[in-house]
């Protein structure tokens, strides 16, 4: 039995909230169970230095945890002066996972940036963020396509983002923290839509896995992934 009563295969509740913030050119507010993040995509014409006057724009991320998403208050990494080795491999994570669907010469000169802040962490903060991330991107998208700033789609597929872990022996879909904390092992798949993959990660923390474990996960990962597609589907529509 799951901490959380669930059976391995059935997620947390997922909620997509659009148009959370005001300015912001996209925004969603996406929970999984009590896991809260909140994307925010900003359009600026302009690109990075490498990129000026390639004809091509540029998508990317940044990741923070607020001080009180967790248990126990964490000092801001701005306090700090730098950012932490965690963070800025989740924020690379997330920005590869955006390009991996994006037409960068249909973009434009422009970038974008979106920005995911953890509110509230109960386990998968970083596929929770991959997952919102696309929904701002789109939502930033449709603003230019209906401004005619851009005349064809760059966003090629829809992409998301699930945890998936062996827990008591048990392959198991979508950790919450209890699980994350105390799963023989995890992973994490980026998947696009229609079948391909952006990205995997899987670690062994407490006794390796065979072959058929990694597929097995692989198979959970989109089960997921495809409920939330049709949850992306149904928020960039509303």
């Amino acid at each position: 039995m799951r901490p959380s009563g669930r059976a391995p295969d059935e997620m947390r509740a997922i909620s997509i909230e659009t148009g959370f913030t005001k300015h912001a050119e996209g925004s969603c507010l996406i929970s999984f169970g009590e896991t809260k993040v909140l994307c925010n995509a900003s359009i600026e014409d302009r690109t990075p230095p490498w990129l000026r006057g390639k004809g091509e724009g540029w998508v990317t991320a940044e990741y923070s945890m607020l001080p009180r998403s967790t248990h126990t208050r964490s000092m801001r990494e701005a306090v700090k002066g730098k950012l932490g080795g965690r963070t800025q491999e989740i924020q690379r994570l997330i920005g590869r996972s955006l390009r991996s669907v994006v037409d960068l010469k249909k973009l434009g000169e422009r970038q974008i940036t979106v920005d995911c802040d953890v509110l509230q962490a109960d386990g998968g903060t970083r596929t929770a963020s991959i997952s919102g991330a696309w929904v701002a991107l789109r939502l930033a998208v449709d603003g230019l396509m209906k401004q005619g700033l851009i005349k064809e789609d760059p966003i090629t597929a829809r992409i998301a983002a699930i945890s998936c872990g062996i827990y008591k022996d048990t392959p198991v879909l979508d950790l919450d923290y209890p699980e994350d904390s105390n799963a023989e092992a995890d992973a994490n798949f980026v998947l696009i839509e229609g079948g391909k993959i952006a990205e995997a990660q899987a670690t062994a923390e407490g006794a390796p896995f065979d072959e058929e474990g990694l597929l097995r996960l692989l198979r959970l990962a989109r089960i997921g992934c495809d409920r939330i597609f049709t949850a992306q589907a149904d928020a960039v529509r509303a």
